[in-house]
């Protein structure tokens, strides 16, 4: 299906300060494929998930969601195709309660209210936020934050789900949830996380940026067993990869 599909083709992109983020990325993301992105802080992986949805539009190159280029005349397609759940759930919640920020975009597209209803109640019990859905946002913890906001795009029923440090401030039974919700979904993933355990969880494939570039792209276990593509890209293995203390 060629509307699951995500390809970067020697995308650069020049912050208005002169400070280059990109620099000639290409890779492309197939039907299906969930593919974990990687790097040091300042390696490029926020400034490239902001191009899959016209956040940011490329100084050089293409980016091309389904048939379609990301350009301003294409972001209404391209933005019903892919849905981005930012880093800090606190940019993607503002309504009065939950059930307010998933309905927002569903009713911003026209849905007629009753539709919307049971698309919001369906998308909350698939994260397990039913019960939250007339608490206000603010008082949320950071994992049920992560889950609502989730459920903000799943609402809109995007074929791509983009995610940007998806486990980041959750405490451990918070993040095997979310791991294990994940799972569930069929959506093609592009997954930027500093979670490399995670990664190997969810992903079979990685893209490993440094200072703006692609250092890597292939097989997730193949490339975390990369002693010198990890040192030289500032990232060290899984904690499941490495050896045990206590033990040597």
């Amino acid at each position: 299906m060629s509307h699951h599909i995500v390809e970067a083709n020697d995308l650069h992109y020049t912050y208005p300060d002169g400070t280059e983020g990109l620099k000639g990325v290409s890779f492309r993301v197939t039907q299906g494929e969930s593919v974990a992105l990687v790097g040091e802080n300042g390696a490029g992986k926020s400034t490239l998930l902001m191009h899959m949805n016209g956040y940011l539009m490329a100084t050089q190159g293409d980016v091309r969601i389904g048939d379609y280029m990301v350009k301003h005349k294409h972001l209404d397609y391209v933005r019903r195709s892919v849905g981005i759940v930012f880093q800090n759930a606190d940019d993607q919640l503002f309504m009065p309660t939950v059930f307010d920020d998933v309905a927002f975009g569903p009713l911003n597209l026209g849905f007629e209210k009753e539709a919307v209803e049971k698309k919001v109640a369906q998308v909350l019990e698939t994260v397990g936020a039913a019960h939250l859905a007339k608490r206000p946002p603010y008082r949320l913890s950071q994992g049920e934050k992560k889950a609502v906001a989730i459920a903000s795009v799943l609402a809109m029923s995007p074929d791509i789900l983009v995610m940007d440090e998806p486990s980041s401030s959750l405490d451990p039974l918070s993040r095997l949830k979310l791991i294990n919700l994940l799972k569930t979904f069929k959506h093609t993933k592009i997954i930027a996380s500093h979670d490399l355990d995670m990664a190997m969880d969810l992903c079979e494939r990685t893209i490993v940026l440094h200072e703006g570039q692609i250092a890597a792209d292939g097989p997730t276990a193949e490339l975390f067993k990369d002693e010198e593509l990890l040192h030289r890209c500032n990232l060290e293995k899984p904690l499941r990869m490495q050896a045990c203390p206590a033990c040597g």
